[in-house]
């Protein structure tokens, strides 16, 4: 008798992690433990209750855990598209990420220590956290920006519409960091000024900014890749993608003109 064998296939989730490079394997992994910390800060949240709102609350490191966490894989999908070399590329990431760890991490402990995680300078340890997370922030305005100026400098690859989408995110990006420099370069000058409560206060005008310009980077190259699979025509495609891109950019002007009207 004949012993016939049924071939096994890897699955998507398993075939996609094979794939990968290290390094890429390495940011998801930590991204994903980003968003991990952010849910288990909704959970503290829920059984420690507190304000959601204010410079110290439980809202911090459960937002910037889920929006880091995001951000981090979003972009490392989305650098595939980008022609560049690939140890340049793994090299980025990996300082990306470990940005990401150190201002996740710097949030989250003041958070637990209950004290404000920026623009705190009452003590020196305070004042150390509050730095960190400030140069941090300036790396990832150089990792983010290098990524951007390629993604304009040779044409992304991809199916219909990626070029644009990369593109476009990687654009709206940049204003999400340009609104952040901006929201602790004010909230510094008022608090070496002594208007400690007014720096705190200073930041809500542009937060709606940096929050609609964060994703740009993720939604919109989603939304090419789900296309290529449909049995549309790329110029449709294409079409479909400039319009999504279009609304989002109305939203980021949106956001930007009651910055301008409420600051």
């Amino acid at each position: 008798m004949t012993a016939f064998t049924v071939p096994t296939h890897p699955s998507a989730p398993v075939a996609w992690w094979s794939g990968s490079r290290p390094a890429e394997r390495l940011c998801h992994a930590v991204g994903l433990l980003l968003i991990l910390s952010g849910l288990v800060h909704l959970v503290v949240f829920a059984v420690d209750g507190g304000a959601w709102y204010g410079p110290v609350s439980w809202r911090k490191p459960v937002t910037f855990g889920l929006s880091f966490g995001a951000t981090l894989i979003a972009v490392t999908w989305v650098t595939s598209y980008l022609r560049i070399g690939s140890r340049l590329r793994a090299l980025l990431l990996v300082v990306f990420a470990a940005d990401c760890v150190v201002e996740v991490g710097g949030i989250t402990l003041q958070a637990w220590r209950r004290v404000p995680s920026h623009l705190d300078m009452e003590t020196p340890f305070d004042t150390a956290v509050s730095m960190t997370l400030a140069v941090g922030g300036g790396v990832l305005v150089v990792l983010l920006t290098v990524f951007a100026v390629t993604s304009f400098r040779h044409r992304p690859a991809g199916p219909a519409g990626m070029a644009l989408a990369v593109r476009s995110g990687f654009a709206i990006l940049l204003v999400a960091l340009a609104s952040g420099a901006a929201m602790i370069a004010r909230g510094v000058v008022l608090t070496r000024t002594g208007h400690q409560q007014a720096a705190y206060h200073s930041t809500a005008p542009l937060k709606p900014l940096h929050g609609v310009s964060l994703h740009a980077v993720l939604v919109l190259p989603v939304l090419a890749r789900l296309l290529s699979g449909t049995s549309w025509s790329e110029p449709v495609r294409r079409r479909i993608v400039a319009a999504a891109t279009g609304c989002y950019v109305a939203a980021v002007i949106g956001a930007g003109v009651w910055a301008v009207l409420t600051y």
